[in-house]
């Protein structure tokens, strides 16, 4: 951590320019919070990042269709939790599009400046019913400081809201970003994330914008996994208002870029934390890959791997499995210079187990936060990845989702 930025607590309204909320409009048959509102004083420049599944949620196909024709520009989102709008055909869109109408409506902006996002079951129509009744009630509740309330409405199974910010210094002065995410199960973001939302009071030119966040994204979202899947409704939107006078360039580009990643990495982990049935979060590190890509390749598919998820949950020192699970994964793997660690303990080195350090190792994986390794034996490359373990827990959750 450098003396330009510092971890605060905070989340989505912790930047100048931003007001958020949010209220339980009825959506949910519990009666938790259900519908969020972000608004921009003043249209604020978007950077985005999407789903790549091929089946895509109407909030998203709508969301898309704002800034093209918004020139990426944003004053709104809204968001709602207890339904995921995805595969509502026709009138799904419909709906989406009438949840950014009315919400344009009260903020006093462009159709096309609102951008919007549902999470929850998929194949369920909203009930814009109870939409068109809460949009006002969280348009009345919005505040600077109600960022801890907007990130319960976007909760769906998720234990506790994921909020966090930071404060970074360019030119002697002070900018803010803060964000909050929402998911739990269906997680592995091949892009972004199951639903993120981020904002800075800097000002950011477009094209410095969108790097970094893809930057940003490709080490903290990109590389978590709860469960190996990835949604229909998938987006983090990065809003910047511009309001704290800090403007960053090409020479300021790091300090940002470090500053987003640091938000972006502690709400990754607070998934990954907060995953299905998860009792451990675990970091999965691949060395000695012949590229890049090839390690996160691997790491992707060890971290993955329901034999290596259930031995960790079990506190079973099983290394095979992940030598296995890296022999599988489609990239340079030699055997022969591989190795194992589990914490430094390490399990299989050169081709040669050392299954006499095997009680330390259950020791070991009797901890709540553990790391792995695996050297592929191939190269120079490395990559992380963090995940979780597998209980019965998450097979009970997601057993009775709709039911």
């Amino acid at each position: 951590m450098t003396a330009t930025l510092t971890l605060v607590s905070g989340g989505v309204a912790t930047p100048r320019g931003f007001r958020a909320a949010g209220i339980s409009a009825g959506i949910k048959a519990s009666g938790n919070p259900d519908l969020m509102l972000l608004v921009a004083d003043a249209p604020a420049q978007v950077a985005a990042v999407f789903t790549t599944n091929k089946v895509i949620a109407a909030p998203v196909i709508v969301s898309k269709e704002h800034l093209a024709r918004s020139g990426g520009m944003a004053r709104a989102i809204v968001v709602n939790s207890g339904c995921a709008n995805a595969c509502t055909g026709d009138q799904g869109l419909r709906n989406a599009r009438e949840m950014t109408a009315e919400t344009a409506r009260l903020v006093g902006c462009p159709g096309e400046q609102v951008l919007v996002s549902s999470t929850g079951v998929i194949g369920v129509g909203l009930p814009m019913d109870k939409v068109r009744a809460g949009l006002p009630a969280a348009f009345n509740a919005l505040g600077a400081d109600q960022g801890s309330a907007a990130a319960r409405a976007i909760m769906t199974t998720d234990l506790s809201p994921k909020e966090f910010a930071a404060r970074i210094r360019i030119g002697g002065r002070e900018a803010s970003i803060g964000g909050m995410a929402k998911g739990a199960g269906m997680i592995e973001p091949m892009m972004a994330t199951m639903l993120g939302f981020v904002t800075t009071d800097a000002a950011v030119p477009p094209a410095l914008l969108d790097r970094a966040l893809r930057e940003a994204v490709d080490q903290t979202f990109n590389a978590i996994t709860v469960d190996g899947d990835s949604s229909t409704n998938d987006c983090v939107l990065l809003l910047a208002s511009g309001a704290s006078g800090v403007a960053v360039d090409e020479s300021s580009y790091g300090t940002f870029v470090e500053g987003l990643t640091a938000v972006c990495r502690e709400l990754a982990l607070a998934i990954v934390r907060g995953g299905e049935g998860a009792t451990k979060l675990v970091t999965v590190n691949v060395t000695g890959a012949a590229s890049q890509t090839e390690a996160r390749k691997a790491a992707k598919v060890i971290a993955n791997s329901l034999l290596v998820k259930t031995a960790i949950h079990g506190g079973d020192p099983n290394w095979g499995r992940l030598i296995c699970a890296a022999g599988r994964a489609g990239v340079a793997f030699d055997a022969s210079r591989a190795a194992v660690t589990m914490g430094s303990i390490v399990l299989f080195k050169d081709g040669q187990p050392h299954d006499e350090l095997a009680p330390a190792a259950a020791e070991y994986l009797k901890g709540s936060d553990l790391t792995i390794g695996v050297d592929l034996g191939s190269g120079a490359a490395s990559s992380t990845v963090w995940t979780c373990d597998l209980s019965a827990e998450y097979v009970r959750i997601n057993a009775d989702y709709r039911t």
